[in-house]
């Protein structure tokens, strides 16, 4: 009897000791977990502040007066800056350079919805859709979409009559597939006011939505472009644009952070320049777009999407 109830001790002990083994397994793991949560949180917290001071040395950078040929260009060069042992890569593009989905002529509009992949026919059909929503009136047009042609679809809202407000709202419209704007958007403004663009600044993207513009002819002017600022020369002409459009007081500033453990922040700011002491900008969008992968000579692609 004794010697079975010593057994039975022993199984007893050996459960407790199984037991508080998998409790102190459980309370380490979860403190290993609680600790990656934080460093992970630190770093990105770090990375964020990071990018975000290269957005306000590009204000500053805009704001310089001289024409010193280290002075940063609005034209979208990618400039490099080391802040706290970290390396920042910053952009900035006046939106001269884009073409304001508001005011944009219908050709401009089509052609850079055709050289971002759109067969005729759809490109036709998103044209429209985009001319709907912001007309003031309700008449469709023949490929267009109006509130009827929302509420077929499924969609609880309708077009806004009105002029987008920002970038993302043209997300709305019908037609609007997400793969799409993601291509467009970073080609594309609300702030410009133009109906036309700033060749002697736009991307390649934005030259090829040019009308009669093609590829051959975009590649020769992007090089003569290059060669006249090596060269501290006037920038010429777009040869299919009769005038040139001037610099707006607005820009888009783009500034990715990138950690030595891996963690990148990507900001993207637009910001108004104001001639003014007490207020020198106000940012008229602050986002959080998905970073881009930088490839081993520093060149990131594209985000895959524009902002959160």
């Amino acid at each position: 009897m004794r010697r079975r109830q010593q057994g039975v001790a022993l199984v007893l002990v050996v459960w407790v000791g199984v037991l508080i083994t998998v409790i102190a397994s459980a309370f380490i793991l979860e403190r290993r977990t609680d600790a990656l949560v934080i460093g992970n949180s630190v770093s990105m917290a770090r990375a964020e502040a990071i990018a975000d001071a290269g957005v306000q040395r590009a204000v500053f950078e805009i704001y310089r007066n001289d024409s010193a040929p280290e002075a940063w260009k609005r034209d979208g060069t990618r400039y490099s800056m080391d802040f706290d042992g970290v390396p920042v890569s910053v952009e900035i593009r006046d939106e001269s350079a884009k073409i304001d989905i508001n005011t944009a002529s219908e050709p401009l509009l089509r052609g850079l919805l055709v050289s971002s992949g759109l067969p005729d026919d759809e490109a036709s059909r998103v044209l429209d859709a985009i001319l709907d929503w912001r007309d003031p009136d309700d008449l469709k047009r023949p490929n267009g979409a109006e509130e009827p042609d929302y509420r077929a679809a499924g969609l609880t809202y309708k077009p806004a009559n009105a002029s987008f407000q920002a970038i993302e709202e043209l997300q709305l419209v019908l037609g609007m597939r997400p793969e799409l704007y993601r291509r467009i958007a970073p080609s594309i403004t609300v702030f410009s006011r133009s109906q036309g663009v700033n060749a002697q600044l736009a991307s390649r993207e934005v030259l090829l939505a040019i009308p009669g513009a093609t590829a051959e002819m975009v590649d020769q002017y992007l090089a003569r472009r290059e060669a006249a600022r090596a060269a501290g020369q006037p920038l010429p002409a777009f040869p299919m644009l009769s005038a040139v459009a001037g610099f707006t007081m607005v820009a888009s500033i783009r500034s990715q952070a990138q950690l030595e453990d891996g963690t990148v922040f990507l900001r993207e700011a637009v910001a108004i320049l104001r001639p003014a002491p007490r207020k020198p900008v106000t940012f008229l969008a602050w986002r959080q777009p998905v970073a881009a992968p930088v490839d081993e000579a520093g060149v990131s692609s594209p985000p895959d999407s524009s902002s959160h």
